[in-house]
C-alpha cells in the first residue's frame, strides 16, 4: 500500500470514461463495454452474490419491459421505497430507461410521509422491499388516485396477500419478457428518445424545516456531475465501493450509484444498515464515502478498543500514531518526508497502524471521502495519521452532491476546498453566503416556483444558505449556516458548528446542539453513544436498568463532563460551553429529532425541549 506522502496512486482523469449525454445511454453503452465483469455484490444469509453488467442489465430491461406493459408513460414518475439494495439500483434504472421520473423514499419514512412523496411527485408504480414497506403503502395508497401499481422486491410473507393492485417484481420481469418478445425495440426506442434537458430524478431534502422540497435534476446535469466527480476522487474498474448510504440520498445516488456506473467501480451493498462494522472489514473498498458519524463511531470504536490492550499494545500504539502524526504534520505543511521518517512509517504501520486500519476496514483504502456534514479538523488528521488520505467534499441535495473538494495532494484539514472544476463558486461580499452556479445546479424545486425562486437568483447563482470564507489559494471554509450563527446576550458571535464538531470527536458523544442565541452564556444538548457509554457504565459498575437511567447515572454525566471540559479549553472564555443535558430518550431515524441521515434537527430540538433548555439559564 503506499504511503500518505504519496498521492500519485489518486490522480484526477478528464477523459470521457462512457459516452452518453443521459443516464440511460450512459448505463447501456457502459454495458456493452463492460459485458461480463462484475458490478455489483450483495450479501444474503452470509453469502455474497455477484451481478456482472450484462446480468443487471438483462433485470433492468425486464423491468423496463413490465414498467412499458403497465402503461407507463415517458416522464411519470415512479417511487422506489427500500433500503439499500441491488434491486434498488434495477429499478431506477429501468424507470430511467423508460424515459420516467425516478424518486426515493427513506425507508424510515412513515406512511403518511411516503403518502405526501407520492402524492408530490405524481407517482403511479412505487416499488417497495418487503411486507414491512408494503403496509406503508398499502396505507398510503388511499389517497394516491394516480398510484396504479405497488411492485415488492422480496414476496417473503407474502405469499398469501391477492390484491390486483400488487405484483412482485419477479412477475414484473416476467411481464417485462412477454412485452419484449411482442415489442422488441420498444426499450431501445424509449431510451433513444430520452433527452438530456429531461428531468430524471427527484431528490427530496431531508425536511428538517418544514415539508421536504423535491428537488429536479436533469440527465444533463447529472452526466455533467458524474463526468465532474472523476476530475475530483477518481476512481476506475479496478476499485471497489461500499454501497449503504440511502440512495434516496445525494451522496450515495450520484457518488455510490451513478458515479460507479460511469466508471466501472464495484458497488458492495452490505446486508443491513447494522452489518456495516462488520461488511466493511470483509469488503475492505478501496474507495470509502461516508458521512462524518461513521468516520466518528470508527475512531471510538479504536479508542474504546485501546482501553481493553494491554501495556505494550498501548505504547505500540502511542509511538506509532505519533510517528504518523509528525509526518501527516509535514504533509500538510508541504515539507518533505525524508528516509528517516519513511522507515519510522513502515516500522509504525507494522507495529500497530496496520492493525487499527484492518480494524476499521480500510487497509486496502486509496483515500477516504467524507462529506454531508462538517467533519472535526483532528479526525482528518488523525486518519492521515494512519496513512490514509482523508479528502472533504462539500455539496447539497441541489448542487448533486459535491460542488468543492479537498485535493488529495494539498490537504487542509476544516476546509472543504477549492471549487470543483465543473462548476463555480464564490462568497457573497454582502452576506458571506457561499453561492454555486453550473450545470449541476439542480433545475428548481417540483411544483414549488416561489421557493425555487427564493434560492436560484436570475444570475443562476445557488443561495446554499451556508455561511464561508475563501483563503488566498482558493479553498472555502464553512463557518456556518445562515440562521445557525449564535448571537449571546453580550453580543459575540458564535458558530456552533465548531464547537458540536468538537464534541463529536468524543467516543462517549454522537450528536450535540448547542444553544445561546441571545442569552448570557453557551448550553448544549448531547446524544451519548449507547453502545460506548454502557460499556463505560458495565467496566465502572455504574448501575442502570434502561437508556434513561444511563443517560442520569451521575457518572455518566461526570464522564461527559469530562469531555466537555475537554473541548471548552480550546476555546475563549465567551466562547466556551456552561451547561448541558443528556437526551434521554434513544433515538433512531424514526424518530422526529433527527433527519434520515441521523443528524440531530436544530430547531426542532429547540422547540421540543425548550423548558428543559430554559432550565439551564435559570
Amino acid at each position: 500500500m503506499q504511503g500518505l506522502w504519496d498521492t500519485a496512486h489518486i490522480q484526477p482523469r478528464y477523459d470521457i470514461v462512457v459516452p452518453g449525454d443521459t443516464l440511460p445511454t450512459v448505463f447501456w453503452n457502459a454495458v456493452r463495454e463492460r459485458g461480463d465483469r462484475v458490478w455489483m455484490r450483495q450479501k444474503q444469509f452470509g453469502i455474497w452474490r455477484s451481478w456482472s453488467w450484462r446480468e443487471a442489465a438483462d433485470a433492468v430491461r425486464e423491468i423496463a419491459g413490465g414498467l412499458m406493459a403497465l402503461g407507463f408513460a415517458p416522464g411519470e414518475c415512479a417511487s422506489i421505497l427500500a433500503n439499500t439494495v441491488v434491486e434498488w439500483v434495477l429499478a431506477d434504472l429501468a424507470v430511467l430507461s423508460c424515459g420516467g421520473v425516478a424518486n426515493g423514499i427513506y425507508p424510515t419514512d412513515a406512511a403518511s410521509q411516503a403518502h405526501y412523496l407520492c402524492e408530490d411527485s405524481r407517482t403511479t408504480v412505487l416499488f417497495v422491499e418487503d411486507d414491512e414497506q408494503l403496509d406503508k403503502a398499502l396505507e398510503a395508497r388511499t389517497g394516491l388516485p394516480l398510484l396504479r401499481k405497488v411492485i415488492v422486491f422480496d414476496m417473503k410473507g407474502l405469499r398469501d396477500l391477492h390484491d390486483p393492485g400488487v405484483m412482485s417484481l419477479e412477475a414484473l420481469r416476467a411481464l417485462g419478457r412477454e412485452h419484449l418478445q411482442a415489442h422488441p425495440r420498444a426499450l431501445e426506442e424509449r431510451v433513444a428518445a430520452c433527452r438530456p434537458e429531461d428531468l430524471a430524478i427527484l431528490v427530496y431534502t431531508s425536511g428538517t424545516t418544514g415539508k421536504p422540497k423535491g428537488a429536479m435534476h436533469s440527465h444533463r446535469g447529472l452526466v455533467h456531475t458524474v463526468r465532474g466527480y472523476n476530475t475530483l476522487i477518481a476512481q476506475d474498474e479496478r476499485d471497489e465501493r461500499m454501497c449503504f448510504l440511502p440512495l434516496c440520498h445525494i451522496a450515495e445516488r450520484l457518488g455510490g450509484e451513478y458515479f460507479s456506473m460511469y466508471t466501472g467501480a464495484i458497488l458492495n451493498f452490505v446486508e443491513n444498515p447494522e452489518s456495516v462494522p462488520e461488511n466493511v472489514r470483509e469488503i475492505a473498498p478501496t474507495v470509502f464515502t461516508a458521512v462524518p458519524r461513521v468516520w466518528e463511531k470508527f475512531y471510538s470504536g479504536v479508542t474504546i478498543a485501546l482501553k481493553e490492550a494491554s501495556g505494550l499494545q498501548r505504547a505500540a500504539y502511542r509511538w506509532s500514531i505519533g510517528v504518523g502524526s509528525a509526518i501527516a504534520e509535514r504533509v500538510l505543511a508541504g515539507r518533505p518526508v525524508g528516509a528517516t521518517w519513511r522507515f519510522k512509517f513502515r516500522l509504525a504501520r507494522w507495529l500497530a497502524l496496520d492493525n487499527v486500519r484492518k480494524l476499521i476496514g480500510i487497509h486496502r483504502a486509496r483515500f477516504l471521502v467524507t462529506g454531508a456534514a462538517p467533519i472535526s479538523p483532528e479526525l482528518v488528521k488523525w486518519y492521515l495519521a494512519l496513512g490514509v488520505p482523508m479528502i472533504e467534499v462539500w455539496g447539497m441535495t441541489e448542487t448533486c452532491g459535491a460542488a468543492t473538494g479537498v485535493p488529495a495532494g494539498r490537504i487542509k484539514p476544516g476546509s472543504i476546498g477549492p471549487a470543483a472544476g465543473y462548476n463555480e463558486v464564490r462568497v457573497d461580499p454582502a452576506t458571506g453566503e457561499i453561492l454555486v452556479r453550473g450545470a449541476n445546479v439542480f433545475m428548481g424545486y417540483i411544483n414549488l416556483p416561489e421557493k425555487t425562486a427564493e434560492t436560484l437568483d436570475a444570475d443562476g447563482w445557488l443561495h446554499t444558505g451556508d455561511v464561508g470564507v475563501v483563503d488566498e489559494d482558493g479553498y472555502f471554509r464553512i463557518t456556518d449556516r445562515m440562521k445557525d450563527i449564535i448571537i449571546t446576550a453580550g453580543g459575540k458571535n458564535i458558530t456552533p458548528s465548531e464547537l458540536e464538531n468538537e464534541l463529536k470527536v468524543s467516543p462517549y458523544i454522537t450528536d450535540a446542539v448547542v444553544i445561546g442565541d441571545a442569552r448570557p452564556y453557551l448550553t448544549v444538548i448531547i446524544m451519548i453513544d449507547q453502545e460506548n457509554v454502557e460499556k463505560f457504565a458495565q467496566d465502572h459498575d455504574v448501575p442502570f436498568s434502561n437508556y434513561e437511567s444511563l443517560t442520569r447515572a451521575q457518572e455518566v454525566q461526570d464522564l461527559i463532563r469530562g469531555e466537555l471540559d475537554r473541548v471548552n479549553a480550546t476555546f475563549a472564555r465567551v466562547e466556551q460551553i456552561k451547561k448541558f443535558f443528556l437526551l434521554e430518550t434513544q433515538l433512531s431515524a424514526e424518530d422526529e429529532e433527527l433527519t434520515p441521515t441521523m443528524k440531530l434537527k436544530r430547531k426542532l430540538v429547540q422547540s421540543k425541549y425548550a423548558e428543559r433548555i430554559d432550565a439551564m439559564y435559570q
